[in-house]
């Protein structure tokens, strides 16, 4: 069953960068941001990546944590994040299973073709594991600052 707004999210274990295994519960008492992308190092998705970078500071002053999320292995992951210098880990999610919780594994067309793979989207949850905010679909330009606002907002309650 995937997400809804305002409901709690299904707790979730799964492989990140540095080593870790980031799980929903280890989590709580911290606002989580788990933004999904479609693949490391393209022009979009480092772009964005730099952007939640460059704001990193404010979602940590308002007790937010960041994941990135796409279906590349760790090992592309860990060089994407070194060379980018990301300060967040990014989630390898090979079969789809955060992807299809979260309802972001779609059918897409691209110059004519159909194909299954994960429309960028980003959702903010409470320090409860509650969802409180998604953008599906989203276009990069202006985006981390609307997740900062969000997360600033909740912070403060």
């Amino acid at each position: 069953m995937a997400v809804a707004l305002d409901q709690p999210v299904a707790d979730f274990s799964a492989a990140a960068t540095s080593g870790q295994q980031v799980s929903l519960s280890a989590l709580k008492g911290q606002q989580v941001v788990i933004y999904f992308y479609p693949k490391d190092s393209t022009p979009g998705c480092t772009t964005e990546g730099l952007d939640f970078r460059a704001r990193y500071a404010e979602f940590q002053a308002a007790n937010t944590q960041i994941f990135g999320v796409s279906m590349d292995s760790l090992k592309k992951h860990e060089s994407f994040k070194c060379k980018q210098d990301f300060p967040f880990e990014l989630i390898s999610d090979p079969e789809h299973e955060l992807c299809d919780l979260f309802g972001v594994y779609q059918l897409k067309k691209n110059y004519g073709k159909e194909y299954m793979g994960i429309v960028r989207s980003t959702f903010l949850l409470d320090a409860n594991g509650v969802l409180r905010q998604e953008w599906r679909n989203l276009r990069v330009a202006g985006h981390v600052d609307a997740v900062l606002a969000a997360a600033q907002a909740l912070h403060k309650g």
